[in-house]
């Protein structure tokens, strides 16, 4: 029996330290969720705020990133980030003292950038995936956001 304890351990020892590189490999990637654009910077900003709007979403702040730090000295390629809120969904979460946990994440952002090879991307964090982590009224509201959302993108990168 105690010939067995040894190599039981390495290899509970083992695949526990597998497991938790693999999770820190592969988390960042799962986190946020990147498409290409066929259209230009600018034409991909303007197609994602029409396309929120058509959609019933509000756009309580465009945030220039580019233009932000500009201000200080650098000159990085064009960055925007769009806040995207749907109030029905928002007052929801909001509403209740549980769920308003999720708060610091609203509302939700898309932002769109540039590659130094012009490629244009739309990225957002995956609320799809983080929904999972939280349970009930947070989980369904979440999905519902991270359905409109996906398909507000879509309408536009399709």
């Amino acid at each position: 029996m105690r010939k067995m304890i040894l190599p039981a351990a390495i290899g509970f020892i083992t695949g526990a330290v597998i497991t938790v590189v693999a999770g820190i490999s592969i988390a960042p990637g799962m986190m946020i969720t990147e498409n290409v654009s066929s259209l230009s910077f600018d034409e991909t900003v303007e197609a994602l705020t029409e396309a929120t709007e058509d959609a019933g979403w509000k756009i309580p702040k465009v945030h220039q990133i580019d233009v932000s730090v500009a201000q200080d000295g650098y000159d990085v390629l064009p960055v925007t980030v769009i806040e995207v809120c749907n109030p029905d969904l928002a007052g929801t979460i909001l509403e209740d003292d549980d769920a308003r946990v999720v708060s610091s994440m609203m509302p939700c952002r898309i932002a769109v950038y540039e590659r130094t090879d012009g490629t244009v991307v739309v990225s957002r964090m995956n609320t799809g995936l983080m929904s999972g982590m939280f349970g009930g009224l947070v989980k369904s509201t979440m999905a519902d956001a991270t359905d409109d959302t996906e398909r507000i993108i879509a309408s536009v990168l399709n």
